[in-house]
């Protein structure tokens, strides 16, 4: 780990990409296989490869208490220390210094929750990164926080300041040294050879960075193979704000609706049915009804679509709830038939991803819809207990599941599209998908491929706010990041007749000028100090922009904003002048409607 630290320090004093990842390659090629393919790992920000469902399951308070009883800081210390630094690891880096360890010149003391006479820590061996990596397996198999917490204490004690640095920051995820994983890709491109092309290729399709580093070691990038149940990157679009923006990327355009939901992955392969959010999480629990209608698909398949709550009593197909009515469904490990019955979903499908054994994302988007429909369209196998029954889809190409109560039925839906080549059929279309209750609009180049994880001007997103609303700031807190030092995360509330209710909460939206400004201004008015959060005089008044409104018990107000956006300042305005909760209430009644 002493090299693999020192790397990480040598990575993160540049901010040049190509000096990067020569200290990445160059590092890898110094090290054995088995820890260079565990070392890629660690340089991704991960305990565990991407494909393996394990977690550490090792929350902030139990790496801060760790910490903290191995330091002998106080909290007060500890956090004075996190809101100059901004990163758990970075202070574990800082206030183990003076501790010792097993790197350290000076011998000391680890006492990782053991009675009895004390173990000098450097009479233990050098831990490397092989060893953390067993580690980090024997805290993920742990139960309870009681075990894992004397797992990581044993880990950092066994560790120097700076190894336990990057253990820290590898446990929490921000490894934060300007290293993303397409530099790592390249550094294994530049250490073993083959481009990067097909390293990033490979480790699409095994979803192990590790296992990539092997491959390419013995030039076999070529070898790799599909791994279903391992999430791909979503393809992402970029937002324009006219009908003519929309079309002067490409002449031609496939046009969908742009829903309010969850945006999933489904993977299918032999009846057995799997689902991935955008996060790469998997949220097959909180829609249990959907493999069942999924696993009759005549091949695997991985599928890119939206969940959404869905009223099927309208006439035709049905049209997608508001997201608040989806809320009730997610994060639940048991959906009992009774929600399911109340909040019925329907999995809306615009693309295909793999099919028949072969991966098409390097095919038209006009090929890969063309799949879409033959695959939605074929005869199909559903399964009823151990009886099984063959029939056609619908003409809307529907897979349909509870066809003996309509209102419990669960479709997956070709999401409907249509073409367009002039700005004013995209502002028919869009005029048309807000009557739905839906966003805006989705506008695609039909000659694009499907590009996993990237932002580029092949999907674009068109859709105009709901509303803005004029809020107060009630608290701040410290960002992170780049905004270590600035109070840059604002909670905002509405009037509810004389006083003022929390509403929500953003950070985004104004200038690092506007930020620092508003920094100084927040901390000669604050109510109260919490540390790393503030009440602070209501006196600042915002324009916040968001997609929709959600009832919500989280805030006093009884509502949320999803997605908030600062707009801008507004100096021109007292908190007396801010909306009313009146407002709010007319906004959501307008949305439901």
């Amino acid at each position: 780990m002493r090299k693999f630290a020192e790397t990480c320090e040598a990575i993160a004093s540049t901010t040049k990409r190509l000096l990067k990842t020569g200290i990445v390659a160059e590092y890898l090629k110094s090290r054995t296989l088995e820890e260079a393919s565990v070392s890629v790992v660690f340089l991704s920000g991960k305990a565990f490869p991407a494909w393996e469902e394990t977690t550490l399951q090792v929350g902030g308070s139990l790496l801060w208490q760790a910490v903290s009883e191995l330091s002998g800081q106080s909290e007060g210390e500890l956090t004075a220390a996190y809101r100059r630094l901004g990163d758990l690891g970075a202070v574990a880096g800082e206030v183990l210094a003076d501790r010792g360890g097993a790197g350290s010149k000076e011998p000391s003391f680890a006492r990782p929750g053991q009675t009895g006479a004390a173990v000098p820590t450097r009479a233990l061996p050098e831990l490397n990164v092989l060893d953390a990596e067993a580690h980090f397996r024997r805290i993920a198999a742990a139960r309870g926080p009681a075990a894992k917490s004397a797992l990581v204490r044993e880990l950092l004690g066994r560790a120097s300041a700076r190894e336990a640095k990057y253990l820290v920051k590898i446990m929490t995820g921000e490894l934060r040294i300007g290293l993303k994983e397409s530099l790592v890709e390249e550094a294994i491109a530049r250490a073993y050879g083959g481009t990067l092309a097909e390293v990033q290729r490979a480790n699409m399709l095994v979803g192990d960075i590790g296992e990539t580093v092997r491959l390419a070691s013995r030039g076999a990038l070529g070898d790799a193979k599909m791994r279903m149940f391992h999430p791909l990157g979503f393809m992402l679009a970029s937002a324009v704000e006219s009908a003519e923006e929309g079309l002067s990327y490409f002449e031609q355009a496939s046009v969908e609706d742009k829903y309010d939901g969850i945006r999933a992955q489904a993977h299918v392969s032999e009846g057995e049915v799997r689902l991935f959010s955008r996060t790469r999480d998997e949220i097959t629990e909180s829609f249990p009804e959907l493999p069942d209608v999924l696993a009759g698909l005549p091949q695997d398949a991985i599928l890119d679509g939206e969940i959404l709550a869905w009223n099927y009593s309208d006439e035709g197909a049905g049209r997608a709830l508001p997201f608040s009515a989806l809320q009730q469904r997610l994060g639940r490990k048991k959906v009992s038939e009774e929600l399911m019955r109340r909040v019925p979903v329907a999995y809306l499908v615009f693309d295909v991803l793999y099919a028949g054994g072969e991966l098409l994302l390097e095919r038209p988007l006009a090929e890969r819809m063309r799949v879409l429909d033959e695959l939605l369209g074929a005869e199909r196998r559903t399964r009823h207990g151990d009886t099984e029954s063959r029939r056609k889809t619908a003409r809307q190409q529907e897979l349909v599941f509870g066809e003996d109560d309509q209102a419990a039925a669960t479709r997956v839906i070709r999401a409907p599209s249509a073409q367009a080549s002039k700005a004013e059929k995209l502002e028919e279309l869009f005029t048309a998908a807000q009557a739905r209750g839906n966003e805006g609009l989705m506008i695609k180049d039909l000659a694009s491929p499907y590009t996993p994880g990237r932002r580029g001007k092949s999907w674009l997103k068109m859709k105009r706010e709901l509303a803005t609303l004029d809020v107060v700031v009630t608290a701040v807190e410290y960002g992170h990041g780049k905004r270590i030092g600035v109070l840059s995360d604002y909670t905002f509330a509405v009037r509810d007749g004389d006083r003022l209710v929390n509403i929500g909460k953003a950070y985004s939206g104004l200038t690092d000028a506007e930020i620092a400004e508003m920094t100084q201004w927040f901390l000669t008015h604050t109510v109260d100090d919490q540390g790393f959060r503030r009440e602070v005089e209501p006196q600042i008044v915002l324009e916040v922009a968001f997609n929709n409104i959600m009832r919500s018990e989280r805030h006093e107000s009884g509502y949320a904003l999803r997605f908030p956006r600062i707009v801008r300042l507004r100096p021109d305005k007292r908190a007396a002048e801010a909306d009313t909760i009146e407002t709010v209430e007319e906004i959501y009644r307008r949305q439901a409607e």
